[in-house]
């Protein structure tokens, strides 16, 4: 029997992506998928929706930074998020380092992993500023990417071919009916079926004809 295809649309900038993403890292190994990572770019999406950030609401700016605290607690992802966070995100934007693991997503594929949970802990876990160079540089080389390596992927998000490729990518998501990130999309019998947030995993579980297990450790 052939593995599921499930994508997962994701931006940096989004706390529930990483959650997201570290849970289906885990049952990559257990359940039987093919999981693909589809780097692309929040702001796009929710400019091209008319959505809005969900902590512009006051209340539920308040339920979100417990929600947060919560589910990272539960699944063991080190996100350390306070009120001032939340300016922080409407202040910064992630443009700059989607291109960048788009660009090691087109040329170095077996980085984008450790890439991209590298740059979730410099964002979420180290508060740093992940649109400054050298913050991509330091971020690259802790997953694992050589100086020269990395000086050129920064080089490469300045050009037609990484920017065309994220703007693709985001498109993809958005045709598939994605309003804000995460957006998982599972494939089945040739039928796209989009799943949003990081707590709708347990109904993807079943979808796919799998058991959820629960926060398996890492």
């Amino acid at each position: 029997m052939g593995r599921t295809l499930v994508e997962l649309f994701y931006d940096v900038v989004s706390p529930y992506s990483w959650l997201g993403f570290e849970v289906l890292c885990r049952y990559q190994h257990i359940w039987n998928i093919e999981l693909r990572f589809r780097p692309a770019f929040l702001g796009g999406i929710m400019q091209a929706t008319g959505n809005k950030p969900p902590a512009m609401l006051p209340k539920r700016a308040e339920y979100l930074l417990k929600d947060i605290k919560r589910m990272a607690k539960y699944y063991q992802v080190p996100v350390q998020i306070s009120e001032d966070d939340f300016q922080r995100i409407l202040g910064k934007s992630s443009l700059g380092a989607m291109r960048f693991i788009t660009a090691v997503d087109q040329t170095q594929p077996r980085y984008l992993e450790p890439l991209s949970r590298e740059f979730w802990i410099s964002f979420w876990s180290q508060h740093e500023d992940i649109s400054l160079p050298e913050n991509m540089l330091s971020v690259a080389q802790r997953a694992g990417l050589s100086s020269e390596v990395a000086q050129r992927l920064l080089e490469m998000i300045s050009t037609p071919a990484v920017k065309n490729r994220l703007k693709e990518t985001t498109e993809e998501a958005l045709k598939y009916g994605a309003f804000g990130m995460p957006a998982v999309v599972a494939h089945l019998n040739g039928e796209p079926h989009l799943f949003f947030g990081s707590d709708r995993l347990e109904l993807l579980s079943s979808m796919i004809g799998e058991k959820w297990l629960g926060p398996v450790p890492s």
